[in-house]
């Protein structure tokens, strides 16, 4: 409980929807309360019927209860399924609304401290954690909890002293049993997360990894190898599955117990006349449905622990977020973009990536940026996006610095980067994606402007064509130029190129490098790349080299003049 205390993930919900969540609770309750009456009535119906009475209207009552709780039953609980899974659609909807504005606040925060996968874990574990957190663990929980004390007082009203002696076994079953199974199982339970996590790692590297066993002619090997992962999982998997046998038949022992008892109190109570035995089968019945009220809370709290460690992680993920200074707006063209002894280093390093760096570029230049991985080319681009901000030094905008630009970023600067996404939807949507008020003619014109123009007719709906999974119908050179529409369609002054090329042969890259600089004429374009395929393209080179540049001008400059850049040129060109 200690986990919830300072909890905003779980507990805001509790509140937010207490109008659905008493609705849930008082359906869950009705639910268990018709099925414990249906078997009621009907036991005093077969004992009234066995006493074979004079008129049917002697029974008219009992048989019209029957039916209208075998009736009320299924609704119910078919309502309160409904409400609760309405309940969690809510609740998730908004978790995942609110993972998106936190990840949002600051993205470059978290490449620096959050992988992709821990990401997406956060996402498909620990927002699915939550959902079984009040669907297995809290509803039925309340549920059985409320029953309970209606039981004891609806005992405690014939017989205090029986109404206590059952709230005692009962107490075993809702109260004692969870906690010794999160006590026993809390381990096994995390231990069964990392060991399934493994398991993926495994997977993976067996499914990608399968045509190189194939090549190697070791597929025998393959198939032979030690996997203590899986035999570890089954072991944990049969240990926690012995206990849950061993726990659930002590539950329906102590149902067995329960029932007997109730046997022996209402052959005490209610057999003093032939009436009054008729409620014996009635009040012992009416148990039977109750089974399903309690049994369940002990295997929906045995993970409490892991859902524990997910609304850790979840209350644990505050970016740090930037203080911006006032916004301001730029009005004029942008004329020139300055980095101005600028120093820079990530949170986890201990060296500058720059170190006093200096660059002036002016509207309509085109800048390549060269140099050794590692070396902040990447970064450069981060910094003039605004989403690193300098330790020291400043980058500008027509002097305005670009922390003061953000809200204005995407009608400034556009970006191009290696593997541009593409969502699984029409070619319309992914490039509008780039200006939401963009009309189908001006996206047409955009994919004629990139080349794409036969491919569109050749498609089966045109530019309604839907990409597929990560474009995956289009060529690795295709989804750049689909990516270059959207750049286009989102008209800003200055486009950021981050080793669009990488991946594809040298005919696609030098035909795709040919397009970019031909559409992108009239920008300004900063390109960071790995090797001088289409150089000629830009008017300006810098190579980086321990946060500094060590060599920049002209690409023909620098080859007449600089014995390195021209061995470089040759050995990329395969001259040497």
């Amino acid at each position: 409980m200690k986990q919830l205390k300072h909890d905003t993930w779980v507990k805001p919900y509790m509140t937010k929807y207490k109008g659905l969540l008493t609705l849930i609770l008082v359906l869950g309750l009705i639910t268990f309360i018709c099925g414990g009456a249906l078997m009621f009535t009907s036991g005093y119906l077969i004992s009234k019927a066995a006493t074979k009475p004079e008129n049917i209207l002697l029974i008219y009552v009992p048989v019209v209860l029957v039916r209208a709780f075998g009736i009320a039953r299924p609704t119910f609980r078919y309502l309160e399924r409904l409400t609760s899974h309405n309940w969690v659609l809510k609740v998730t909807s908004d978790l995942r609304k609110r993972l998106y504005k936190t990840l949002a606040k600051d993205a470059a925060f978290f490449q620096q401290h959050f992988k992709t996968g821990a990401i997406l874990g956060i996402l498909a574990d620990d927002l699915g954690h939550l959902q079984n957190l009040y669907l297995r663990t809290i509803f039925p929980t309340l549920i059985s909890w409320l029953l309970y004390v209606l039981i004891v007082i609806a005992l405690g009203f014939f017989n205090w002293f029986f109404a206590l002696a059952i709230a005692l076994l009962l107490a075993v079953i809702i109260f004692l049993l969870p906690l010794v199974s999160v006590a026993v199982l809390g381990a096994r339970v995390e231990r069964r997360k990392q060991l399934r996590h493994d398991l993926y790692t495994d997977m993976t590297d067996d499914v990608l990894g399968l045509s190189d066993w194939v090549i190697s002619a070791r597929q025998t090997d393959f198939l032979a190898r030690p996997q203590p992962t899986l035999k570890a999982a089954r072991a944990n998997t049969l240990q926690t599955r012995r206990f849950e046998w061993r726990r659930d038949f002590l539950i329906q022992l102590l149902f067995g117990v329960i029932i007997l008892v109730l046997m022996v109190w209402t052959n005490q109570q209610f057999t003093a006349n032939q009436g009054l035995a008729n409620w014996i089968a009635a009040f012992v019945l009416c148990l039977f449905p109750l089974v399903d009220a309690f049994a369940p809370v002990s295997q929906g709290v045995e993970e409490w622990p892991l859902y524990m460690t997910s609304v850790k992680r979840l209350n644990n993920l505050q970016p740090a977020v930037r203080t911006l200074p006032q916004q301001q707006t730029l009005t004029a063209p942008v004329a020139s973009l300055d980095f101005q002894q600028v120093d820079f280093k990530y949170a986890t390093a201990q060296a500058l990536i720059l170190q006093q760096f200096d660059l002036h570029i002016t509207a309509g230049e085109k800048l390549a940026i060269l140099g050794p991985s590692g070396t902040g080319k990447t970064t450069l681009l981060d910094l003039l996006l605004g989403e690193l901000t300098p330790q020291a030094g400043q980058v500008t905008l027509n002097h305005i610095p670009i922390a003061a630009l953000q809200q204005q970023r995407a009608q400034l600067i556009g970006m191009l980067d290696q593997k541009p996404f593409l969502f699984n939807t029409t070619v319309l949507n992914n490039i509008r994606l780039g200006n939401l008020q963009a009309s189908d003619e001006a996206i047409m014109a955009a994919l004629r402007a990139v080349e794409l123009g036969p491919l569109m007719a050749r498609l089966p709906a045109g530019a309604n064509t839907v990409v597929e999974e990560a474009g995956a119908r289009f060529s690795g050179g295709e989804q750049q130029r689909l990516a270059l529409a959207r750049v286009l369609i989102q008209d800003a002054p200055i486009i950021l190129l981050d080793e669009p090329t990488v991946g594809l042969d040298p005919i696609t890259e030098k035909a795709l490098l040919n397009t970019i600089f031909k559409v992108l004429a009239d920008k300004t374009v900063i390109w960071v790349t790995h090797h001088l395929q289409g150089i000629e393209h830009a008017d300006q080179v810098i190579f980086l080299e321990q946060g500094q540049i060590a060599m920049q001008g002209t690409p023909h400059e620098l080859y007449q003049t600089n014995a390195r850049f021209r061995k470089l040129y040759q050995l990329d060109q395969g001259l040497v």
